[in-house]
């Protein structure tokens, strides 16, 4: 036999052992390629072979492809080989194949195998733990190979540490795989998810919580969760209780929050939920947006407040669709109502009580392009000191003692719409610079607020009192009265439009007579030349507050003005009037008593008679004024007008 075809030489018990070492040694350091070309260039010098490899299995069963190819003294190329027709087939089938020579002769289809003379073959499978085979390693040689145990063993060693490692690999490239899907999962999924520290310092957040938030992936690092959260009192409570069961180490349900986007600052409202993780340092955070649901719950909040508002305006018996009267100093009036209507400009309505700024006001905005908004009337004079700023801006909950619901104000109620601010002039000048502010910027800020509400509302103001004098005096802001007088309409006093009496009368005679379920075919003359001759110091309310009283105690089809109603003098029978001397009229005689055929039977002044009334009919009600049960609906007339009345007529509740 020639020195090329010699057998392959046995293995002593030294080199047994230093191939033991070689496989350790040689592949200790190294993982992946560098450690299956140290694998297979160790392998072919510790048993004495000139080619080694080591192959895993490709997509297809019958297909493999190498990790690393020993020829002869160096590493060659990898390829991608089918198994068909080679010694290969029968290992990846799980089989241990040793061909000691002329294996060219059982292959002669392996045409690589043909080529290089090869003449014997040793290959076994690489299994993991359920004998799956994942690949193999196999030495082939010019020379025969003879069985030998400790080739074998060695064989069996290096190919235990190969299967080792591709099955590691193996094992990284699914939990690399995993570990993409998740991060998909992670950065695509549309519910927010944070990973942050136990001092809210975010360390990863998915693509859905920086779009809610408002991060950018530069922002992620560092950012303190805490840093977006409102400071409110709602906002603490909830932390309070979630952060004890962070450091208890208890799951938290969902809790609700308000929050402020990193990039604009907008408020964002969500639910979030958090679990810790088991080395105690991180947590896991799922948010819900809830934005819209918050949003939608206050704009319902919004417009049930509006509707209880605008219920009691209508149930308001001062409520007017006309405004009556033909006199030239009316007639002016009406055409500044028509020039600024169409306008969002300011106006500033003047003039005696009881003259009928509010017709005015509401003429102004039922005419103008906001008459499908709501109209607001704030009475400045009317409202508690402790609680107009909150009346007119809103607060939130538990911004102070009582707050125990947010309340939406006056302003925000009357947004797209106007605004009416009845008796301006007795607004406290510590309110008028607040409301000099929201009428400059057009937003506002609830009491307890953290974010200004943007409004965009026309204002409609009305005094009776003399700006200009009350500037002089300190009481009002110079500012705010040139802001609100931007227009200015003046009302004239009744008795300066006397030539409207006649018609203010039968309008007022009509309504109540229709109130009152009477009928009435008109005034008396007698009665309608005492109502042209008064004054008036009560103006146009004083006027109604006449008729409704004449109304009520009428018994003709007339309407019939007793002269005691305006100071004149009484009546001397049902029919006639006492009337006054050129003289100076005889004192009022205001305990003036009625005969016995008087409404009931009973005796007493004609306020004796009311005050009686509207107590009987508030002992009924348990002395609710408002709502659907009372008095003042009983009584057919506003809340607040019934209270004026209360007022007037000494009546409190015992």
């Amino acid at each position: 036999m020639s020195a090329d075809v010699r057998p392959i030489s046995s293995i002593s018990d030294a080199e047994e052992i230093d191939a033991l070492r070689a496989v350790v040694e040689g592949t200790s350091g190294t993982t992946g390629t560098e450690f299956f070309e140290e694998l297979v260039r160790h392998l072919a010098r510790a048993i004495d072979v000139r080619h080694a490899l080591v192959a895993e299995l490709a997509e297809q069963k019958t297909r493999v492809r190498t990790l690393a190819v020993w020829d002869r003294d160096h590493l060659d190329s990898n390829i991608e080989y089918d198994v068909g027709g080679t010694p290969c087939k029968d290992v990846v089938n799980g089989s241990l194949c040793h061909y000691p020579d002329h294996v060219a002769n059982t292959f002669p289809n392996d045409q690589a195998l043909v080529e290089m003379g090869i003449r014997s073959y040793l290959g076994v499978p690489l299994t993991d733990h359920e004998n799956n085979v994942l690949g193999h390693l196999a030495v082939f040689d010019e020379r025969p190979m003879p069985e030998e145990p400790r080739r074998l063993f060695i064989f069996r060693i290096f190919a235990a540490r190969a299967a080792a490692e591709l099955l590691r690999l193996r094992l990284d490239l699914q939990l690399s795989e995993s570990e993409r899907r998740y991060r998909d999962l992670f950065e695509q999924a549309p519910i927010p998810y944070v990973y942050e520290d136990t001092e809210t310092r975010f360390v990863s957040v998915n693509e859905a919580a920086m779009k809610l938030l408002g991060l950018r992936p530069e922002d992620v690092p560092g950012t303190v969760g805490m840093s977006l959260v409102a400071d409110n009192p709602a906002n603490r409570r909830q932390l309070d209780r979630a952060f004890e069961d962070i450091r208890l180490g208890r799951e938290r349900g969902l809790v609700e929050l308000e929050l402020h986007r990193k990039d604009n600052g907008q408020p964002v409202w969500v639910q979030f939920w958090s679990r810790p993780e088991p080395d105690g340092k991180h947590t896991r955070t799922m948010i819900i947006d809830i934005t819209q649901r918050v949003l939608a719950e206050r704009e319902k909040a919004r417009l049930q407040s509006q509707n209880a508002y605008l219920q009691e305006e209508i149930n308001s018996s001062l409520n007017f669709d006309e405004i009556v009267g033909r006199s030239t100093a009316l007639a002016a009036v009406l055409d500044h109502v028509r020039a600024v209507a169409p306008t969002d400009a300011s106006v500033l309505i003047t003039g005696e009580t009881g003259t009928g700024k509010e017709l005015i006001a509401r003429a102004i905005h039922s005419s103008g392009r906001r008459k499908g908004k709501p109209l607001i009337k704030v009475n400045c004079a009317a409202l508690p000191a402790g609680l107009i700023e909150s009346e007119l801006f809103g607060h939130e909950k538990g911004s102070f003692t009582g707050a125990i619901s947010r309340r939406i104000g006056r302003f925000e109620l009357a947004d797209g719409g106007t605004i009416f601010l009845d008796e301006i002039g007795d607004l406290p000048i510590e309110m008028q610079a607040k409301l000099l502010r929201v009428l400059q910027e057009q937003e506002l800020e609830r009491i307890g607020g953290e974010r200004p509400v943007a409004i965009d509302v026309r204002v409609i103001a009305a005094t009776n009192r003399d700006l200009k004098q009350a500037i002089v005096e300190k009481t009002f802001r110079e500012d705010l009265y040139y802001r609100l007088n931007v227009f200015p309409i003046h009302l004239p006093a009744l008795r300066e439009r006397k030539g409207d009496i006649p018609l203010l009368a039968k309008y007022f005679a009509g309504h109540f007579a229709a109130q009152f379920a009477r009928t009435l075919d008109g005034i008396e003359p007698e009665s309608l030349r005492l109502l042209s001759e008064y004054d008036w110091p009560g103006n146009i309310r004083e006027l109604q507050n006449i008729i409704e009283r004449a109304a009520i105690l009428s018994r003709g089809s007339q309407l019939v003005v007793d002269p005691e109603f305006l100071g004149v003098g009484t009546r001397r029978n049902s029919g006639e009037a006492a009337l006054p001397s050129s003289s100076t009229p005889a004192p009022v005689n205001t305990n003036l008593v009625a005969g016995s055929d008087s409404p009931g039977g009973t005796n007493g002044s004609l306020d004796h008679v009311e005050r009686d009334h509207i107590l009987s009919v508030l002992e009924k009600t348990g002395w609710r004024i408002d709502g659907p049960r009372g008095a003042a609906i009983i009584l057919g007339i506003n809340p607040n007008t019934l209270r004026s009345r209360m007022k007037k007529l000494g009546i409190k509740r015992p």
